[in-house]
């Protein structure tokens, strides 16, 4: 990296601290944090809940609502839907303010747990986890997941949701070319090859190349590399051989077996570019399940884990951010905002919304519900997740830069790749020298 990336780097973490520190200076007679301490309250009356997935996952939680206040005749939830792509910006926005903004009860992704955690936004969990009905009920993964995102001994979430990448393809396309399914890297890159017909506008695959690019691109060095950890010791296996060769097969597919508009791809072009054309494969998340299945049928798409790295090999998946519901500091009907928390975590809510959103449950007693069973790539997706064998990447989303480095710093890099403008080593370099310095400026703010 440049002396110049590197100052600037260090003018970002200098510039959030100064933030924090500022946030700190003016709450003196609120606690230690940016945000009021708040209250309890009566556990009654008014709270406002934030959908950090507004408009996608809106009607699900109308009908958690709904239910929890039929319930709780005296509290009223006021629900307020945050675009994915805005949340975090509206969250710090809030925060900045000094809170009175806030809402009482909020979805959190671990992705920016640790941001958010940092500026003094979310009380702790753990205790009242613990004095409740959802003691021992959360699945041990995703709790350590979130503890590990916060940074903190702690919980700063109750997680509700848990998602893994997942190889989309459509059985209908296979069965005519006589494919295999893409159970293995061969088979995958085999199909993206004899799917595509660019003159009759078909294509093997649809790549990401605008927005969240970085993390699916790591998803699928991982998983096609092998290598167990993003770490060794303090500095980062991005750029490993094996990742970057994985990274070179991945890009190759651009504009070969790919439409060439993919380079501008977000989530939701992505998506719509599997579902309303003639694209063999997708590799997206769970959450995208209910869009394939209203476009093709539950017979005509399927999806896998990622595959094993090679033949006997491990199976790698890198970690997916876990949904959770986050109790906000500054809230002044604590109580009540708690009895909602506790309400939408239970294994009949909890259900009814990952069914909805095609996610895992983080209540163990939904585990087995019939939903579960039918829904064959959650099915698949809990098993590879259950297997001994199988292999977690931990991504550092404790780091306070995570965010910034991997989409904004590095997201443009990407598509200067898929455009040979850059070649797989120069990205896995930039990246990983990025990578490095943010963990030894957390390390030493650690102590």
């Amino acid at each position: 990296m440049s002396g110049n990336k590197s100052r600037r780097s260090r003018a970002r973490s200098l510039l959030a601290l100064g933030i924090s520190a500022s946030l700190a200076l003016t709450a003196t007679a609120c606690g230690d944090s940016g945000t009021e301490t708040g209250s309890e309250g009566e556990g009654k009356g008014k709270i406002v809940f934030w959908d950090n997935n507004g408009g996608v996952r809106t009607d699900v939680w109308k009908k958690i609502i709904t239910e929890f206040e039929k319930e709780n005749p005296d509290i009223d939830v006021e629900y307020v839907g945050i675009p994915i792509a805005d949340v975090q910006s509206k969250y710090d926005t809030a925060i900045q303010g000094g809170g009175d903004s806030l809402p009482d009860v909020g979805m959190v992704g671990t992705a920016y747990l640790a941001n958010m955690v940092a500026q003094g936004a979310l009380d702790p969990v753990g205790e009242r986890i613990e004095d409740g009905p959802l003691k021992g009920k959360l699945v041990k993964g995703m709790v350590d997941s979130v503890r590990a995102a916060g940074g903190e001994e702690d919980l700063f979430t109750v997680p509700t949701s848990a998602n893994q990448g997942v190889l989309w393809y459509r059985t209908d396309m296979f069965d005519k070319a006589g494919l295999e399914p893409p159970a293995t890297w061969e088979n995958f890159y085999r199909a993206a090859e004899e799917l595509t017909d660019r003159k009759k506008n078909r294509f093997g695959f649809t790549i990401r190349g605008g927005a969240g690019s970085v993390a699916q691109a790591l998803e699928m060095m991982y998983a096609q590399s092998g290598i167990e950890n993003f770490w060794n010791g303090d500095k980062t296996t991005v750029n490993d051989p094996k990742n970057v060769e994985a990274l070179e097969k991945y890009v190759g597919l651009y504009n070969k077996y790919t439409p060439k508009a993919d380079l501008n791809n977000d989530f939701t072009k992505m998506v719509a570019t599997f579902t309303g054309g003639e694209v063999g494969m997708l590799q997206h998340n769970l959450g995208s399940y209910t869009d394939h299945v209203k476009a093709f049928g539950e017979d005509g798409v399927d999806g896998l884990p990622m595959p094993p790295s090679s033949e006997g090999g491990p199976r790698t998946l890198v970690s997916n951010p876990v949904d959770g519901m986050g109790l906000f500091k500054s809230s002044g009907n604590k109580a009540a905002a708690w009895k909602f928390i506790e309400f939408a975590a239970s294994a009949e809510m909890n259900s009814l919304w990952n069914e909805s959103a095609g996610a895992i449950p983080a209540h163990t007693d939904a585990a087995d519900d019939e939903w579960i069973n039918e829904a064959k790539p959650t099915k698949a997706a809990m098993e590879s997740l259950d297997d001994p064998s199988t292999k977690i990447v931990q991504l550092p989303y404790y780091l306070p830069d995570w965010n910034g480095i991997s989409k904004a710093d590095t997201e443009p890099n990407f598509q200067k790749l898929l455009l040979g403008q850059m070649t797989a080593k120069e990205f896995a370099d930039d990246l990983a020298e990025r990578l490095n310095e943010a963990q030894a400026e957390w390390s030493e703010q650690k102590g």
